[in-house]
């Protein structure tokens, strides 16, 4: 699925290769729609495009990876490729990150600034389970 969605999106879109400006690319971009830069935390980063008229991303990682968010004791997964449109304050119809809960996997499709607290940031699953997170704890740690 997320293979078509991005061969669907790259007419277009600008395009990046190399893993340093691929990281800075994702950052700015989650700045940009004002969401927390260290919302997308990828390694070894091979593949960033955007294409900017349909709001749609990808990323394209070496490996899978597990990255843990110690403020709020969470380990979400990254696969190898990701996507997701992106807008102000939002992330929807994201493909590649899955959260876990009480032992149990869920992808996550949906990440939104809350409208009534924009310190908070709101996750949604495929089943329509939704969790609140401090946006804070999404932030890189300079």
């Amino acid at each position: 699925m997320a293979a078509q969605l991005i061969e669907s999106n790259k007419q277009g879109a600008e395009i990046f290769y190399e893993d340093e400006v691929c990281r800075q690319k994702i950052v700015d971009l989650l700045v940009a729609h004002r969401l927390p830069s260290g919302l997308i935390p990828l390694k070894d980063v091979t593949e960033f495009g955007y294409n900017k008229s349909t709001g749609f991303f990808w990323a394209k990682q070496k490996n899978k990876i597990e990255h843990k968010f110690h403020a709020i004791g969470k380990s979400p997964t990254y696969e190898q490729e990701l996507s997701a449109f992106v807008e102000e304050g939002k992330m929807k119809k994201i493909t590649g990150v899955k959260g876990k809960e009480l032992m149990i996997s869920f992808n996550i499709v949906e990440f939104s600034v809350d409208e009534k607290n924009h310190e908070k940031l709101n996750f949604v699953t495929a089943i329509g389970a939704k969790k609140v997170f401090p946006f804070s704890a999404f932030e890189l740690q300079k």
